[in-house]
């Protein structure tokens, strides 16, 4: 089932994060939602890729999710949709069968694991020859205004941050990755490559920093008022958006004046913030 351009904008209108609503539409575009599928979120995080797929079919989901904090995170938000199992596990030993799944979504995980290889072959292992993985990660020919501190910090000193609120694209990271790089461990593991896309290479400056080391602490801690904090939810997809003279809503239709320049597939060589790769299990 092809899911309707119009409604994923619907779905990621109040998000922040413009790299974000690049990698949904991918993921979407990759894993589509078919009813008689059962598809995994490897690792699931808060639950925002499964929380759109239970909006738009009712496909099976099982959301992987390591960090305990994390998971009961991902349980406060879609543990009560149905059809959705939430599984606190290791992406190095999958807790399900052999050629169980239709998709897997490895979106913003390889880069956290040492492994990649090995947390590959564990992904392939568990899907079903046919079935098909839609990888994102972040580039390391990543945009100077997207994360200005760690862009000059590697080019004149060679060195990042990559703990606490300036970390920026290389938060709790242990690679970046290059387009060769990133299909290199795909295909060790024993995948085939399919497609390969870059994306978001106009942004706001310090975007990552502002999102995700100043907003997202904010909105979960509360400290935010209800009605900013309504404006920026990612969860609620047919919630009102708040009144026209919200700030919240200025500040994201700010980000989406410098997005719109920005294509779904931009040239190899530019500088993007994320790559993705869409693989597939070959049957033997």
């Amino acid at each position: 089932m092809t899911v309707d351009p119009q409604r994923i904008a619907h779905m990621t209108r109040n998000e922040a994060d413009m790299a974000f609503k690049k990698r949904v539409q991918t993921i979407f575009e990759w894993v589509p939602p078919r009813d008689e599928d059962v598809i995994l979120d490897c690792a699931c995080g808060r639950g925002f890729y499964l929380n759109m797929y239970r909006h738009v079919s009712a496909c099976r989901l099982v959301g992987l999710e390591l960090d305990g904090a994390i998971i009961r995170k991902a349980q406060h938000n879609v543990g009560h949709l149905p059809d959705l199992l939430l599984v606190q596990g290791n992406i190095y030993a999958l807790p399900f069968p052999d050629d169980y799944f239709d998709g897997v979504i490895l979106s913003e995980i390889l880069e956290h694991v040492e492994d990649d290889v090995a947390a590959l072959r564990e992904v392939r292992r568990v899907l079903k020859p046919g079935g098909v993985c839609a990888i994102t990660v972040p580039n390391a020919n990543y945009p100077f205004l997207w994360d200005p501190i760690n862009w000059t910090l590697e080019r004149l000193f060679g060195v990042h941050i990559a703990r606490g609120p300036l970390a920026g694209i290389w938060a709790n990271h242990v690679r970046l990755y290059r387009r060769e790089q990133l299909r290199a461990a795909v295909e060790t593991a024993g995948l085939a490559v399919e497609t390969e896309r870059t994306f978001t290479h106009y942004s706001f400056p310090f975007i990552h920093n502002l999102v995700y080391g100043l907003g997202k602490p904010l909105l979960e801690s509360g400290l935010l008022p209800e009605r900013f904090a309504r404006a920026a939810d990612r969860t609620a997809f047919d919630a009102g958006d708040g009144a026209w003279w919200n700030p919240i809503r200025w500040g994201i239709a700010l980000l989406n004046f410098f997005d719109r320049p920005n294509k779904l597939d931009e040239p190899p060589e530019r500088s993007t913030v994320n790559l993705a790769l869409k693989a597939r299990k070959v049957a033997e």
